[in-house]
């Protein structure tokens, strides 16, 4: 399994376009393709892409972990490009959607197998619980219901190896000490401490970043 940040505030290589947002891709010979959140702007996302040598057209699955336009912004990009997608919202995303494969999603589900939604936590957001050779790893959007209580319901599919995505504010580093890989991305306010308190086993997420699970 691999995740390639597309879409981030920060940009790993002059190519590729940093922006206030979120996107990860997640590629496996187990199951279609996954873009996780789709950034704030399809043109963007589009560009990035394509530098990193994808397309719309590779994408399987479209999951959104919350409404907020950081994280859906290129959703009508893709779906105008790529009708055939699966998309997987959380219940509290009321807005129309095109796709002609549209589940919204309050409880945990699995999407592919290896891959299941949290479930909407907390009225807002939804991440998902990859099984990877290493362990779960778990990918959030933003982490509005506490990456506390993300990895609480995360832990009831098994061991937690690692996590990946935007943090907010969440400041209680120590809590995460048995994780084997910390990943801050886009929205993380303390990723200077983040990464000096978990030294190797932090990784700095930029567009660009791969992650080989």
């Amino acid at each position: 399994m691999k995740i390639t940040i597309v879409y981030d505030n920060e940009s790993g290589r002059p190519e590729l376009k940093a922006d206030h947002g979120y996107a990860c891709l997640i590629e496996s010979e187990d199951f279609p393709s996954i873009l996780f959140d789709t950034g704030a702007s399809g043109r963007i996302l589009k560009h990035n892409l394509v530098e990193l040598a994808k397309d719309f057209t590779d994408i399987g699955t479209v999951v959104i972990s919350h409404r907020h336009s950081d994280h859906t912004g290129g959703l009508k990009s893709v779906i105008e490009r790529n009708n055939d997608v699966d998309v997987y919202l959380p219940e509290s995303y009321t807005t129309g959607v095109s796709a002609r494969r549209v589940t919204r999603v309050g409880r945990p589900v699995q999407i592919h197998p290896g891959v299941v939604s949290t479930g909407e936590l907390s009225g807002i957001e939804q991440s998902l619980v990859l099984t990877t050779g290493k362990g779960l790893v778990v990918v959030v959007g933003c982490a509005h219901p506490g990456l506390d209580n993300i990895l609480r319901v995360a832990s009831g599919f098994g061991k937690v190896w690692g996590i990946i995505g935007g943090f907010h504010g969440y400041r209680d580093f120590f809590e995460l000490d048995y994780l084997s890989l910390v990943c801050p991305c886009h929205c993380t306010i303390y990723k200077a401490e983040i990464q000096r308190i978990f030294g190797k086993r932090c990784l700095n997420g930029k567009v660009g970043t791969v992650i080989k699970l």
